[in-house]
């Protein structure tokens, strides 16, 4: 599909403050020990977060394709000296680069209306199976499909339905819905195993 047929722009633009990195993690169960891949990250204020939770038993991969808040989270590496965050600039659209069965909760925030809206979900779906375990958490955050919250046009917010009902063909089953802060949802889901 052409840039300009496209009806999201992904990246750009950080969520950092209209969503709680920590309310997040906490309502995705995320552990000490665990790899986590924040898909679509931004300038990584859910990465860094999750930095400290997995703690350096665990492993963060921060995977964005707009190269200036790549540029913002290596920047914020370097400060806090962090050694379990890796910053990849990638489109989590078609290539990771993680190995397969290496993540063990995949996370995509305020990202996921877009893939669907610009027809991205059978390559970015056909990747996030590829690297996710098979014992692993899909946790899909997106805004609350009501007027006069902000985010996205109406029009290409998703319901909790909507999003199972895109990932289903795919293999997953949700677990749960959980309001995340004033604005969002996050949807978990895992594989049909």
């Amino acid at each position: 599909m052409a840039d300009d047929k496209k009806i999201h722009k992904h990246g750009g633009k950080s969520s950092s403050e209209i969503l709680s990195a920590s309310e997040v993690l906490k309502n995705v169960g995320l552990k000490s020990g665990d790899i986590f891949l924040d898909a679509g990250s931004g300038d990584g204020f859910i990465s860094l977060e999750a930095s400290e939770i997995v703690g350096e038993n665990g492993e963060v991969y921060a995977t964005d394709v707009h190269k200036p808040s790549m540029d913002i989270l290596h920047q914020k590496i370097e400060e806090k000296d962090l050694k379990n965050v890796n910053p990849i600039l990638a489109d989590i659209t078609s290539s990771i680069p993680v190995e397969n069965n290496s993540i063990d909760l995949y996370l995509t925030a305020n990202v996921f209306h877009g893939i669907v809206g610009n027809a991205e979900l059978d390559s970015t779906m056909k990747e996030i199976n590829r690297v996710l375990k098979d014992d692993g958490v899909l946790a899909i955050v997106e805004f609350i499909k009501e007027e006069g919250m902000p985010g996205p046009p109406m029009d290409v917010r998703l319901e909790p339905q909507d999003v199972v009902d895109n990932i289903e063909k795919y293999g997953y089953v949700k677990k749960e819905v959980k309001q995340t802060g004033p604005y969002h949802y996050v949807l978990l889901a895992s594989k049909n195993k």
